[in-house]
This record gives structure tokens, C-alpha cells and sequence, in this order.
């Protein structure tokens, strides 16, 4: 974890140096405007929130590893595959759901593109298959 929040925060420098480049760049480039006029606001805004936004994934990686309290066990030498292996949850291998819920979105997606009268089909088909998916263990042979 450490490692990671080092690598981002490496990121991080690496893209300010890039900003600063490239609005340096910029400014020089184009020397017979003024400063304000010469920077491509684009890119400069665009880099300068690249910076913030490995900064904030930086910061929340080193607030977890605090928040945690040591190493994980996939930072240990000695740890096995097993030690990190948490319980996912349960799924069903035999649920058709899930295939219904994404045609009701490619359902939906192609009533955008093609014509507005698919889109009310699409979320009726989405909201049966949520309901389907959500209570499929409620009756049948799984019922619980």
C-alpha cells in the first residue's frame, strides 16, 4: 500500500512537470502575445487537473493504509494467495437475469441512437429484469 500511494504520488510530480512544460512551452512559443493570450487553456487546465486528481488518489491510497493499520497481506513476503481472499458474495452460475438486464441497457442505448420509441421498452425490460435478478432466490427450486 505504501508502494502504491508512492507510485501515485510519483504520478502526480510527473504530470506537474508536464503542466509546467507544457504551459512554458506555450508562453514561448508564441512570445508575441501576451502571457495570458500565448497559454493553450485547454491542455494547461486539462494537465493541471491531471496533478489533482492522482494528488486525491494518492492521499485516500495513504489514508487507507493509515486507516488499516499495517500491511496488507499482499505487501508481506511471506503471505499466501489465501490470506487476501475475502468471501465476494453469493452468485447464481445459472441466473439468465444478468443477460436480460444488458439487453434491456443495449435496448435502451439503441432506442437513443435509433429511434425514441425503443427507450420506454428498454426500461420496462430493465425494470422486470432488476426485480427478476433482485428476487430469484424468493421462489423456484433455490427459493431460501
Amino acid at each position: 500500500m505504501k508502494t502504491n500511494t508512492n507510485l501515485w504520488w510519483i504520478l502526480a510530480a510527473f504530470f506537474f512537470f508536464c503542466f509546467a512544460l507544457y504551459t512554458g512551452w506555450n508562453i514561448i512559443e508564441h512570445s508575441d502575445r501576451a502571457w495570458y493570450n500565448a497559454i493553450e487553456w485547454v491542455g494547461t487546465v486539462v494537465l493541471l487537473f491531471t496533478v489533482f486528481m492522482a494528488a486525491l488518489i494518492a492521499f485516500y491510497v495513504n489514508r487507507v493504509h493509515h486507516a488499516q493499520g499495517g500491511e496488507l497481506p499482499e505487501d508481506t513476503l511471506t503471505a499466501d494467495i489465501d490470506d487476501a481472499d475475502p468471501e465476494m458474495g453469493e452468485f447464481s452460475p445459472w441466473s439468465w437475469w444478468p443477460l436480460v438486464l444488458a439487453f434491456s441497457a443495449a435496448l435502451a442505448i439503441l432506442g437513443l441512437a435509433v429511434g425514441t420509441f425503443l427507450l420506454p421498452i428498454g426500461f420496462a425490460v430493465f425494470i422486470i429484469a432488476i426485480v427478476g435478478w433482485v428476487y430469484e432466490y424468493y421462489r423456484g427450486y433455490f427459493a431460501r
